[in-house]
C-alpha cells in the first residue's frame, strides 16, 4: 500500500470527532431532560399537595364498601348528540368504545355525560333479534342499565322494542315495573345485530352504573325460552368532575398538560395546554439528519402513548406507580425524533391513603431545538473538517511520495548513467527525507570512488607488474642457456608459459588505458558507417565459420565522423561476446538504423538472458557474467566498448529479448 493510501486511511480517524461530538450532544440532552424532569416532578408534587386539600372532590372509588362491581367511565361530550341509534355524532374517538363478551359476538358500548344527562350507546351482535310483544314482553332481546347506590337496592332501566325506532323504556324496581317517559331512547337495527342509544337524566341514576345485555333464543312459551346474559356488575361511574377541572385549569401553565386521576386511574380532570411542534427537520435541508436523530436520542415509548387514554383510564406504568404512592416519570418520543414528551406522576394523598394521581406532561421542543441545531452544526463542521483533513493529508502524501519517488529515481539514474557524484533531490532539506538524500549521496560517492578504483586497478596492476614480469621472463630466458637436467628444463618451460600468459593478461588490463589514450589523440575522419559494418561483417563470417552473421540496414550510406578503427574494435568486443554466449550455427544479427540525426547500432545473439541485477553493472571495469573465467575474460571487453561508444558521443545498453540478448549502441553522426 502506497503512502497516499496509508495517510488517507489515517485521515479516517477524523471520524472519531463527530462520534465524540454526538456523544457529547447525547449526554447534554440527557442532562437537560433530567433537569426538566426534576422541575416537572417538583411542580407535580406541589399540585398534588394542593389537590390533597380537597379530598371531598375525589368521591369516586373511595372505600371498599363503595365498590360493587366494575367501573364505567362517562366521557365528557362537547355537545348533545341526537338520539338516533348512531354514535358518529358523539365528540369522542372511535377507540373510546369498550367491549363486553356476548353470546354471538362482541358487545360494544360507551357512556357520555353532557348537561346533567347521561348518554348510553350499546351495539349488540345478534344474528336473530327477538322483539318484545304483548303476550310475553319480558321474553325478548333487551339492553338494561343497572343503577345502584350501595348499600341500597338497585333498579334497572330496561330498553326493549317491539320494532326498530323510538322506544319507551321502563324502570324495574322492587316496587314494580313502570314506564319512564323522561328517558329518550332509540332502537336501530343493522346487519348482524342492533344498537340502542339513550339519554338518561343524571338524577335518575345512582352512584354505581352497570350495563346488561339479554339475548333471548326464542320468543315461544315461557318454559321454552333460553336466555343468556352478557353483563357488567354495577360499579362507581367515573367521569370528569367540574370542580377538579377548574382547579386543574388554574394550575396548568402554557406548554404543559395536566391530568388528574382517581385511585383507580380513571381520568376525573384534565387541562391540555401542551403544544408539540411538527417535525421541523423532516423536510428540506435537514431531511438527511433523521437517521442521526434516531441513533442519538435515547429510546422511549412512542409519543402517542402519552396522550390521554381514549377509554378514560390511564394505565401507563409511571401512573400506576404513582397510584401506589410513589412518584414516577416517563419518557416518550416519536420515531422521527421531532416529537418528545417528558411526563411525571405524583400521588394525591389523603393522610396515608392514595386518592388519586397528578400527571404532568411537557414537550421537550426547546431541548430538541438546541440539540437539532447543535447536531446540524456538528455534522456540517465535522464533514467540512473531515474533507479538509483528508484533502490536506492526501496533498501532503502526494508531495511526500513525489519527493521520495524523485529521490529514488535520481539514485537509479545515477547508477544507470554512472553519474555517482550528482547532487540528489532534497539534499538541502532539514527533515528525514533530506537526511536520507544526503545518506544516499554519501553512499553513491563512496560507490563512485570504488568504481574509479576498479577502473584504474587494471592499469595500476599492469604498470606495477610489468617490471617484475620482465625480470622473471629474462631470468627464465637465461636459465634456458644453462645446462639443466630433464626435470629442471620441464619446470622452466612451464614457468615460461605461465609468464607468457601473465603478459597477455597485463596487456588486456592495459587495453582500456590505451583506448582512452587513443580516444584522446585520435584524429577524427569522415567515413561511411554502412560500408565499414558491411566489410567487418564479411570478415566475421570468415573468422567465425561456425556462426552465421546477418547484417541488416535500410540505409544506403551512413556518413559519420569519428575513428572507424576504434568503432571496429568496439564491434569486435560485442561480436566476441556474442560468439561466446551463442551455439554453433546460431545467427548473430547486426542492425543499423537511423535515430533522428544519429544512428542506432544493434548486435543480437541467441543465448541465456542477462541477470537483471547485472544489467547496470555489465559495462563496468572487471565485471563478467561468464562462468569459470580464464585469462581472456577479465570483464574488460564491454568496458572498452563502453569507452569507445561514449568517446563517440553515444551510449551503450544491453536488454534481454525473447531469443537472447541485444546490445544497442547509440552513435552521434558527428562523432561527439
Amino acid at each position: 500500500m502506497n503512502l497516499r493510501r496509508q495517510l488517507l486511511l489515517v485521515s479516517l480517524l477524523t471520524l472519531l470527532l463527530p462520534w465524540a461530538g454526538c456523544e457529547f450532544i447525547r449526554e447534554t440532552e440527557s442532562a437537560l431532560r433530567a433537569g426538566q424532569q426534576q422541575m416537572l416532578a417538583s411542580t407535580a408534587r406541589a399540585i398534588a399537595e394542593t389537590f390533597s386539600q380537597y379530598p371531598e372532590e375525589f368521591p369516586v372509588n373511595r372505600g371498599a364498601d363503595f365498590l360493587v362491581g366494575d367501573q364505567l367511565y362517562g366521557h365528557t361530550l362537547r355537545g348533545a348528540p341526537v338520539v338516533d341509534g348512531y354514535v358518529d355524532d358523539w365528540s369522542i374517538d372511535d377507540s373510546s368504545l369498550q367491549e363486553l363478551r356476548g353470546t354471538e359476538g362482541p358487545v360494544r358500548y360507551v357512556i357520555g355525560v353532557h348537561d346533567e344527562n347521561v348518554y348510553v350507546f350499546v351495539s349488540v351482535s345478534d344474528r336473530s333479534v327477538v322483539f318484545a310483544n304483548m303476550q310475553s314482553p319480558a321474553y325478548s332481546d333487551n339492553v338494561s342499565v343497572v343503577s345502584a347506590s350501595p348499600p341500597y337496592l338497585d333498579e334497572t332501566i330496561i330498553f326493549a322494542a317491539e320494532a326498530p325506532g323510538q322506544i319507551l323504556p321502563y324502570v324495574q324496581a322492587p316496587g314494580g315495573t313502570t314506564p319512564e317517559p323522561s328517558i329518550e331512547a332509540y332502537w336501530q337495527d343493522f346487519a348482524g345485530g342492533y344498537a340502542v342509544e339513550a339519554r338518561i337524566p343524571l338524577s335518575l341514576l345512582g352512584t354505581n352504573v352497570g350495563i346488561r345485555v339479554r339475548n333471548t333464543a326464542d320468543a315461544g312459551t315461557r318454559g321454552a325460552v333460553s336466555t343468556t346474559f352478557s353483563s357488567r356488575m354495577p360499579g362507581a361511574l367515573a367521569k370528569m368532575l367540574p370542580e377538579l377541572v377548574t382547579l386543574a385549569d388554574n394550575h396548568t401553565q402554557e406548554g404543559t398538560r395536566l391530568i388528574i386521576t382517581d385511585s383507580g386511574g380513571w381520568r376525573v380532570a384534565a387541562a391540555d395546554k401542551l403544544t408539540i411542534p411538527a417535525d421541523s427537520h423532516a423536510t428540506g435541508r435537514r431531511n438527511w439528519l433523521r437517521f442521526a436523530y434516531s441513533a442519538l436520542v435515547e429510546p422511549g415509548a412512542e409519543a402517542a402513548f402519552a396522550d390521554p387514554d381514549p377509554q378514560g383510564r390511564e394505565r401507563q406504568a409511571y401512573v400506576e406507580t404513582a397510584l401506589r404512592g410513589q412518584e414516577s416519570a416517563g419518557w416518550f418520543r416519536s420515531g422521527e425524533g421531532g416529537r418528545a414528551i417528558v411526563a411525571v406522576a405524583a400521588p394525591v394523598l389523603d393522610g396515608n391513603e392514595t386518592i388519586g394521581a397528578v400527571v404532568l406532561q411537557q414537550g421537550t421542543d426547546a431541548i430538541l431545538s438546541l440539540r437539532n441545531e447543535g447536531l446540524s452544526r456538528l455534522m456540517n463542521v465535522t464533514l467540512i473538517a473531515t474533507v479538509l483533513v483528508a484533502a490536506g493529508l492526501l496533498g501532503y502524501a502526494t508531495w511526500l511520495s513525489r519527493r521520495i519517488r524523485s529521490l529514488s529515481q535520481a539514485a537509479e539514474d545515477a547508477l544507470e548513467n554512472d553519474d555517482l557524484r550528482r547532487k540528489l533531490p532534497s539534499a538541502g532539506s532539514g527533515d528525514e527525507i533530506g537526511d536520507l538524500s544526503r545518506s544516499f549521496a554519501n553512499v553513491l560517492h563512496q560507490l563512485g570512488d570504488y568504481n574509479d578504483y576498479l577502473r584504474t586497478l587494471a592499469s595500476k596492476l599492469s604498470h606495477e607488474l610489468r617490471t617484475p614480469l620482465a625480470i622473471v621472463t629474462s631470468s627464465l630466458e637465461n636459465l634456458e642457456h644453462e645446462p639443466l637436467n630433464e626435470a629442471s628444463a620441464d619446470y622452466t618451460a612451464r614457468a615460461r608459459d605461465g609468464a607468457e600468459r601473465l603478459r597477455h593478461i597485463l596487456s588486456a588490463m592495459s587495453e582500456a588505458s590505451r583506448v582512452e589514450e587513443l580516444m584522446t589523440h585520435a584524429e577524427p575522419e569522415d567515413f561511411d558507417l554502412t560500408a565499414v559494418l558491411n566489410a567487418t561483417t564479411n570478415a566475421y563470417r570468415d573468422a567465425y565459420r561456425e556462426r552465421r552473421f546477418d547484417f541488416v540496414s535500410a540505409l544506403d550510406d551512413a556518413p559519420m565522423r569519428g575513428s572507424p578503427e576504434l568503432l571496429i574494435q568496439m564491434l569486435d568486443k560485442l561480436i566476441d561476446n556474442a560468439v561466446d554466449f551463442s551455439q554453433e550455427n546460431d545467427v548473430i544479427r547486426i542492425r543499423l538504423e537511423r535515430d533522428g540525426d544519429d544512428y542506432r547500432l544493434g548486435v543480437s545473439n541467441p543465448g541465456p538472458p542477462l541477470p537483471e541485477r547485472m544489467r547496470t553493472q555489465l559495462f563496468d571495469s572487471m565485471i563478467s557474467v561468464r562462468k569459470g573465467g580464464d585469462d581472456k575474460h577479465l570483464g574488460l571487453g564491454l568496458y572498452v566498448a563502453k569507452l569507445i561508444a561514449e568517446g563517440h558521443g553515444g551510449t551503450i545498453a544491453a536488454t534481454n529479448d525473447t531469443d537472447g540478448v541485444t546490445f544497442t549502441v547509440s552513435l552521434r553522426k558527428n562523432g561527439g
